[in-house]
């Protein structure tokens, strides 16, 4: 059995986007271990905190909840701030992610890595899916923290953008609408992201498609557990069963060390 160390942004990420491939290694048996950037405090503030609770309390709360339904044996923190999006005065803030020195914060990764005889590091694509700071920090840590702890497979997580630009198009022409409210613009998967670059990866670029839709409702579970940032009218909890399986229920993913060329595999392949 392998032990995969599944290396995310911010709390929610992990169920988002690898929950289903995260929840089909636990079944299998390997050992999963979450390790989370930032402690997203710079999220949505929920008007229910109890006297005393912070919102890291919170969210640290609500991740554990969702690695519980994932099925992760370990939830680890690196502890720092959350870098918040492109151009906010919190990127020059030194105790923030993207100001981490490179191998300071990979260091801090490549220790778990050492503990836990990590077989499989996931991080993110280059530019981190959607160019956020934090996102992209990750990609870096990550591949680095392999490197110095000399992890031998590395994947990254990505989103097809072609499948999610197919997907958009049928959801549209079926009325659902892709957007937690009707103020917010349309969702276009080739629109400029954070970093001004199209969300996700090009298939062409791609070599893992994995299915993870037996999976999907445990995976819209993780996602429904972070409140704080995901109610009860947000488009993840709004939408049907059986639409969500058809969304969420395929993953992907990057192996940099192999030739490229889209193929439905799996990770333990």
């Amino acid at each position: 059995m392998a032990t995969i160390v599944w290396f995310h942004a911010h709390p929610d990420d992990e169920a988002i986007l690898t929950g289903g491939s995260t929840a089909r290694a636990a079944d299998e048996g390997h050992r999963n271990v979450l390790v989370v950037a930032t402690n997203g405090d710079h999220g949505e503030l929920p008007a229910d905190l109890a006297p005393g609770e912070s919102l890291v309390d919170r969210r640290r709360a609500e991740t554990d909840a969702s690695a519980a339904i994932l099925g992760f044996d370990r939830v680890a923190w690196l502890g720092y701030k959350d870098s918040g999006m492109t151009g906010w005065e919190q990127n020059q803030d030194p105790a923030c992610f993207l100001q981490a020195p490179l191998d300071e914060a990979a260091g801090r990764l490549a220790a778990i890595l050492a503990e836990e005889a990590a077989d499989i590091v996931v991080t993110y694509d280059w530019h981190g899916n959607y160019g956020h700071p934090d996102h992209i920090t990750v990609h870096r840590v990550g591949k680095r923290a392999a490197e110095l702890h000399g992890t031998g497979l590395l994947f990254e997580a990505t989103m097809n953008r072609d499948a999610v630009r197919g997907f958009a198009e049928a959801a549209k022409a079926a009325g659902v609408a892709l957007a937690d409210n009707p103020d917010e613009p349309e969702f276009d998967p080739d629109a400029p992201a954070d970093d001004g670059l199209p969300m996700g990866m090009p298939a062409a670029e791609i070599t893992h498609e994995v299915d993870v839709t037996a999976y999907a409702l445990r995976k819209k579970q993780a996602v429904s557990c972070h409140r704080s940032q995901v109610t009860d009218t947000s488009f993840f909890l709004q939408i049907p069963d059986e639409l969500f399986a058809i969304a969420f229920g395929t993953e992907w993913f990057i192996q940099p060390d192999i030739p490229v060329g889209l193929q439905q595999r799996w990770l333990l392949d």
